[in-house]
């Protein structure tokens, strides 16, 4: 599955025979929280990649494609009535909202790219069930931005009442831009501050309020849900499961102990981890909260002589209670968190605080309650500026430590137990997917009539047959021909094709093992591909070699390496529209920060030893076909003949 375009992503040395025999994935050894620089002052504001650029053919006879906008079918003139829309709109008016747009995002509390189905809001609302995109509302507009991966996608999706906004091509406004130029100054933009980070609510308000806009936080009450209502199904409340020490390879308490040794040099007495995927290694346990995803809804705050994890209890087992007792972890409900960050606030916690992935309700009201300790300090507080420090002198109530989150870097470095256990799930996974094709090969020479449905079954039937099995690590793309263009494409029963033996098929799927996280992609053909198809394979081919044998200094970060996958593309004038490799989890998330691979230079996270990440450059032919070829430092490539 080809790489998020996140700020939350990190990167390795990518081929194989460079890597320790054992563990092809590289090996290290503890400490596990490596020692890097933040400065907070820096890592606040995230920076923007380059701007996307058109791309024109070189030479003549070279592979040319057409844009979607000149290929999409007609809409009508017409708009279609859009009764959600209709009756969001008629809450803005509504005694103690009073706004004039409201911005429904993609994520969920904790910033999560897959969400459990009932905090799919801006699928809800739209219709568009891509994994990445904003949607806004205002009295009179709806529009949805997304990204180059969707642009087909939510083309077929969205009705006649929605824009389709494609980020990042030329002349497309940014979200904040777009509101800039749509509402008169004075107007009031509404969000549910829990599901933005704390960093993008404050890019976003500081942006609008150059035209006088005034970005309004919605506590208490989200506006889909109100009229989603009963039809939204219930949060998810299925068993934790302890996660054995033996594909862990470090127990609770090391890594505990770890993290309020860091606690301490940062000059914090607590540390909010909200990324789900963060709880869920810190703590050795994993969840079924998340489709494709092994996590449980949860906060956890870890103080330097206390744990709590806030958390619906139905979910948790005596297995895991005895678990998380022998560590010093105590429950706390889930909705108690805020509560809990204003009783630190009282008692002068230095409280640690991610803002790139911490939410801005938890944020703002920890910010609220220092300025509340403050007031009740009097004279103590001294200026606003300066509320929490005297001079050069240590704070004196309580005050933010902005950083990174420890938690995110100390995952994505594997620890021997955990490459072992990815080497030996991708193992079991190679020999499903071999079992795989050589049945699908049968079947094309009987000249079986298959659905590409009926693929992504049959490929979920030979991996459930595997050891420790659990679940896909996300929707298995399974594209004949023309869907193999849609990036993210996701076939449905009752409309996706039949596979055409004449024409390319994509295969992009993964696993979810006891052990470990598989994500692999594969193009083929079944009979003679074109000219055009050869070359197109054959560019995408040498881009992956080439990023394959590619060698670096440790330390180099990822955007560095982006343009080995593309230059043999860039050579007769292609590209495509996504990164070329991210992190991968260890029987967790299968995208993973904070290393990627990718032209988006803003992240400077360097590639090091224990990191996994994919190689999966690709093109995509508007309606024509689409090829990808990904691994996961490994060394094996299919080609179509």
């Amino acid at each position: 599955m080809h790489t998020l375009p996140s700020h939350a992503m990190r990167p390795l040395c990518l081929n194989p025979s460079l890597c320790s025999s054992r563990f092809p994935f590289f090996s290290f050894s503890i400490p596990i929280f490596h020692k890097f620089k933040n400065n907070p002052t820096i890592y606040k504001k995230s920076q923007k990649g380059p701007p996307f650029f058109s791309i024109r053919c070189c030479g003549s006879g070279s592979v040319t494609a057409k844009p979607s906008w000149e290929l999409r079918r007609n809409r009508a003139a017409v708009q279609e009535p859009d009764e959600k829309v209709v009756a969001l709109r008629q809450l803005f008016t509504k005694p103690g909202i009073g706004i004039d747009a409201y911005i429904i995002p993609s994520q969920d509390a904790h910033q999560s790219e897959f969400i459990a189905e009932c905090y799919m809001r801006r699928a809800y609302i739209s219709g568009f069930t891509g994994s990445a995109g904003t949607a806004i509302v205002t009295k009179d507009k709806a529009a949805l931005w997304t990204d180059g991966r969707y642009f087909l996608q939510a083309e077929k999706q969205l009705n006649s009442s929605w824009k389709l906004m494609r980020a990042g091509n030329f002349g497309v406004p940014q979200v904040s831009e777009w509101l800039n130029d749509v509402l008169a100054p004075g107007g009031r933009v509404g969000i549910d501050p829990f599901l933005f980070s704390y960093d993008a609510a404050e890019e976003l308000k500081e942006v609008i309020s150059k035209k006088n806009l005034e970005l309004v936080y919605l506590y208490d009450l989200n506006l889909v849900d109100e009229i989603w209502k009963e039809s939204r199904t219930k949060p998810p409340n299925k068993p934790i499961r302890v996660h054995d020490l033996k594909y862990a390879g470090i127990d609770v308490v090391s890594k505990l102990s770890s993290l309020r040794a860091e606690l301490v040099a940062a000059g914090s007495s607590a540390i909010v981890i909200s990324m789900l995927d963060e709880v869920a290694w810190l703590l050795n346990l994993r969840g079924s909260d998340v489709p494709h995803s092994p996590v449980m809804y949860a906060y956890l705050i870890v103080e330097v002589d206390a744990a709590k994890l806030f958390v619906d209890d139905s979910k948790v087992t005596s297995e895991v209670m005895y678990h998380l007792k022998k560590a010093g972890v105590e429950l706390r409900p889930y909705d108690s968190i805020l509560s809990e960050i204003r009783r630190l606030a009282a008692e002068g916690a230095h409280l640690w605080l991610d803002t790139s992935s911490v939410n801005a309700a938890i944020v703002e009201t920890y910010k609220a309650a220092c300025d509340k300790y403050l007031m009740n300090r009097g004279s103590r507080g001294k200026t606003k500026n300066k509320q929490y420090f005297e001079s050069d002198s240590l704070p004196v109530g309580p005050s933010g430590v902005y950083m990174q989150s420890p938690v995110s870097l100390a995952k994505a470095l594997k620890n021997p137990s955990e490459l072992e256990g990815m080497q030996n799930s991708h193992l079991r996974d190679a020999a499903a997917l071999a079992q795989f094709w050589c049945w699908l090969e049968e079947e094309i020479h009987k000249n079986v009539k298959l659905t590409e449905v009926d693929l992504a079954d049959k490929l979920l039937e030979f991996r459930s047959k595997q050891d420790g099995f659990l679940d896909t690590s996300f929707d298995t793309i399974s594209g004949s021909g023309a869907n193999g263009a849609i990036i993210h494409y996701t076939p449905e029963a009752e409309s996706c094709s039949v596979v055409d033996p004449n024409k390319l098929f994509l295969l992009d799927s993964g696993a979810q093992y006891v052990d470990g996280t598989t994500d692999i992609t594969r193009t083929v053909h079944f009979g003679e591909p074109t000219a055009r198809e050869k070359e197109c394979f054959t560019r995408v081919l040498k881009g992956h070699i080439a990023l394959d044998e590619a060698v670096f200094p440790e330390n180099t970060p990822g955007f560095v390496l982006d343009a080995f996958a593309r230059s043999a593309l860039w050579k007769i004038g292609l590209d495509y529209r996504h990164g070329t490799g991210h992190g991968v989890g260890a029987a967790l998330n299968v995208h993973e920060g904070p290393q990627s691979i990718s032209f988006r230079y803003g992240n400077v996270t360097p590639l090091q030893k224990g990191m996994i990440v994919s190689n999966e450059p690709g093109y995509y032919e508007d309606h024509a076909f689409g090829i990808r070829i990904e691994v996961q430092s490994h060394s094996a490539i299919s080609v179509c003949s």
